[in-house]
C-alpha cells in the first residue's frame, strides 16, 4: 500500500470515529477502542498542522475503499449517488417514462437517444412513442450528445411528474412533441418464458431482484399450461442479488426440509440455514439448469442445492465462485458499507466463495481466468479425478461433485468459438445497429408483422440483399472486407480498422442471418422475443437438449422409487439442519 493511501486510510478512519458512524460493536474490543483513539489524536494533528485544507469528502471516501481492498473481494462502499442506482435495480422498478433506450450516432456525429423498446402500458407506449424514435430535447433543451447520466437526470423522476420531450421519427418531416406524466416502471427479471417445442419450457432469470420469485411462478404456471413436461431454467449472466428470492426458487423444485443453503460466519449472529417447505411447483419433474462463468451469488446458492440434491442437471461452465455474505450498514449521507459477514455453504457443505488472496483482486480475477482455461481443455469427470479429496463431495444420491469455489456443472460446454469475424461484428455492435436502421427504414415490415409474432418467427428470413447491406454498415463501423480494399476505402477508414475476407464474411453468414433476425425480432416484440430465435444458434442451449434422458433420471431419483447411485458423503460436511427458516 502506498504513503498516500496509508494516509487516506488513517484520516478516513479518524473521521469516520469522530463523525460516530465508523464504530461498530467490534470496537468493544480493548485493541479497537486503542486504534481508535490513536487515529483520533491524528485526525487533530492534522487539521492544525497539514500545509493545506484536507479535503474530507474525497479523503474520506478514497480511504474507505483503500480500506476494503485489503479485506476481500466483495466488500465495497457505495456512494450515495451509486446506490440510488443499485436501489432500483434490485427494487425492481424506478419512476420514469417506460422505455429502454441506446445511443445512435446522429447525422452530426452526436450521439442521439434511440428508443429501443416501450412498456407495454407505460407513460411512452400510451403516448404513442414506437421503437427506432429519436428523442433529441427534453422540455426545451437539446438532447442530443447526452451521457448516460444525463438521459437518467431527465427522463426519470418521481411519479406524477410531467416531462416534455420532442422526437425525430424516422419517414416524419417534422419534430413530434409528447408530454409524458411519469409512473413507477417495473423492471423484469425474468427475459422470457416459452415453449421451445410441446413438451420442453425454458425461462430466463437475469437477477433476482423483490419480484423475481412472483415473475418466474406466473412463467412457469404459464408453461404448464401449455404442457410443459420438463423445465429449463438459464442462469447464464445472472450475477445475484437477493437471496431470499433465490432461496423461494430453489424451494419450488425441493422437497420439504431439504436444505437450500447454509452460511456460518465468525460471529454466530450470522449463522444460518435455510430449507425448502411443502408444496414446490416443480419438485419431480425433469429439470435442466444453465450456468455459465458469470452466473454468480444468489445463482450459485440455486444451482449448488439443485446439483446437491440430484435434483437438476447442470449444464454449461464453472460458475463465478461468489460466496460471501454481506450485510450493508448505510451511513448517514446514504452511501453503503457492504461488508462481507459470512461465507455460504450448499447442502452437502461445499464452499462457494473462490479462494482468495486478500487485498489482491488482479491475482483473484486471474485465477479465475486461469481456471476457466484449465476447464475447457478437461472434462467434468478429469477435473474430479485430479481435485484434491479434500475438495470431492457426494451428493445426495452418491454423485461426486466438486467443491473449492463456484459450481462446476455435470456437462461442461466451452465458450463459444464463433469465428473472428462473427466476434468483430458483435464487438462493434452491428447487429443492433442494422436491425434499427432497418426497421427504421421498412416501416412497412413494422405494419406487416406487427401482432404476428408466430408468423415472423416462422417466417421471416434475412435476404441476400439485407446480408450484404448488413455487410457494408459493418465495413462502415471499421470491419474491412478485402474485395473492396481499395486505397481509398482504407484511407476512410480509422486504423484499428479490422481487416477480413469475403470467404469469412459468407462463411458467418448462417450464424449472422439469424443473429440479425433475433435483433429485428426484439424491436418488433420485445425483449422476449429474442431468445427463440438466438437460441437456434446457440451452442450451450443446443448441446443441453441432447441431455433431457440424464434429466429424466435425476427426475426419477426424487420420486422414491429406490433408483439410487450411492448414498456415501463426506463425513463432518454437511450442516445440520434446522427445524426454522429466515424470512
Amino acid at each position: 500500500m502506498s504513503y498516500r493511501r496509508l494516509f487516506s486510510f488513517g484520516v478516513v478512519l479518524v473521521l469516520g470515529a469522530a463523525l460516530g458512524f465508523f464504530l461498530a460493536p467490534v470496537t468493544q474490543d480493548r485493541t479497537a477502542d486503542r486504534s481508535a483513539e490513536k487515529l483520533r489524536r491524528v485526525l487533530k494533528l492534522v487539521d492544525k498542522n497539514y500545509v493545506e485544507p484536507v479535503a474530507a469528502k474525497e479523503v474520506a471516501e478514497r480511504g474507505i475503499e483503500g480500506m476494503l481492498d485489503e479485506l476481500d473481494p466483495h466488500s465495497a462502499y457505495i456512494t450515495a449517488e451509486d446506490m440510488k442506482r443499485v436501489r432500483e435495480r434490485f427494487q425492481a422498478e424506478f419512476e420514469g417514462i417506460g422505455i429502454s433506450y441506446e445511443f445512435a450516432r446522429g447525422p452530426d456525429g452526436r450521439d442521439t437517444i434511440a428508443v429501443v423498446s416501450v412498456l407495454a402500458g407505460g407513460p411512452s407506449e400510451e403516448a404513442g412513442l414506437l421503437p427506432g424514435d429519436r428523442i433529441v430535447k427534453v422540455a426545451d433543451s437539446s438532447a442530443v450528445g447526452f451521457t448516460s447520466a444525463e438521459v437518467q437526470r431527465s427522463l426519470k423522476g418521481p411519479k406524477g411528474t410531467e416531462v416534455t420531450i420532442s422526437v425525430r421519427r424516422p419517414g416524419t418531416p417534422r419534430l413530434l412533441k409528447f408530454t409524458l406524466e411519469r409512473e413507477e416502471i417495473p423492471l423484469e427479471t425474468v427475459d422470457t418464458a416459452y415453449m421451445v417445442n410441446d413438451s420442453t419450457g425454458y425461462i430466463k432469470v437475469n437477477r433476482f431482484a423483490r419480484t423475481t420469485y412472483r415473475e418466474f411462478s406466473e412463467g412457469l404456471t404459464k408453461l404448464k399450461g401449455k404442457g410443459m413436461e420438463r423445465l429449463m431454467l438459464d442462469l447464464r449472466g445472472n450475477s445475484g442479488g437477493y437471496m431470499s428470492q433465490a432461496v423461494r426458487l430453489a424451494d419450488a423444485f425441493l422437497k420439504d426440509g431439504e436444505q437450500i443453503v447454509s452460511q456460518k460466519g465468525r460471529r454466530g449472529r450470522y449463522d444460518d440455514q435455510y430449507e425448502a417447505e411443502a408444496g414446490g411447483s416443480w419438485e419431480r419433474q425433469p429439470l435442466v439448469v444453465l450456468v455459465d462463468e458469470n452466473a454468480a451469488s444468489a445463482s450459485e446458492i440455486v444451482a449448488g442445492a439443485l446439483q446437491d440434491h440430484d435434483r437438476a442437471l447442470l449444464v454449461g461452465r464453472r460458475t463465478f465462485g461468489k460466496g460471501l455474505v454481506q450485510k450493508q450498514f448505510e451511513l448517514p449521507d446514504r452511501s453503503v458499507l457492504r461488508l462481507t459477514i459470512a461465507r455460504y455453504y450448499t447442502p452437502t457443505g461445499r464452499l462457494i466463495q473462490t479462494d482468495y488472496d486478500e487485498g489482491n483482486e488482479e491475482d483473484y480475477l486471474q485465477a479465475k481466468r486461469e481456471r476457466f482455461d484449465y476447464d475447457a481443455a478437461h472434462t467434468v469427470e478429469e477435473i474430479i479425478a485430479r481435485a484434491p479429496d479434500s475438495l470431492v463431495y457426494r451428493t445426495e444420491h452418491g454423485r461426486r461433485v466438486l467443491g473449492g469455489g463456484g459450481i462446476l456443472p455435470d456437462v461442461l460446454v466451452a465458450r463459444d468459438s464463433s469465428s473472428a469475424f462473427v466476434q468483430a461484428v458483435r464487438a462493434q455492435g452491428v447487429g443492433d445497429a442494422f436491425a434499427r436502421q432497418w426497421i427504421s427504414t421498412h416501416r412497412e415490415a413494422r405494419e406487416r408483422w406487427d401482432e404476428q409474432r408466430g408468423a415472423f418467427m416462422k417466417n421471416f428470413e434475412v435476404t441476400p440483399a439485407m446480408y450484404d447491406a448488413f455487410l457494408a454498415l459493418a465495413e462502415k463501423r471499421g470491419l474491412r472486407l478485402g474485395s473492396k480494399d481499395t486505397p481509398a476505402r482504407r484511407a476512410a477508414l480509422p486504423d484499428s480498422a479490422q481487416g477480413f475476407t469475403p470467404t469469412q464474411a459468407q462463411k458467418a453468414r448462417p450464424y449472422l442471418s439469424t443473429f440479425i433476425k433475433s435483433r429485428i425480432a426484439r424491436r418488433l416484440f420485445g425483449r422476449a422475443a429474442l431468445y427463440p430465435v438466438l437460441h437456434r444458434v446457440d451452442p450451450l442451449f443446443q448441446q443441453a437438449q441432447a441431455h433431457w434422458p440424464r434429466a429424466r433420471r435425476l427426475a426419477r431419483l426424487g420420486e422414491g422409487g429406490g433408483e439410487t447411485l450411492g448414498t456415501a458423503r463426506r463425513g463432518g460436511q454437511i450442516p445440520q439442519r434446522s427445524a426454522s427458516r429466515s424470512p
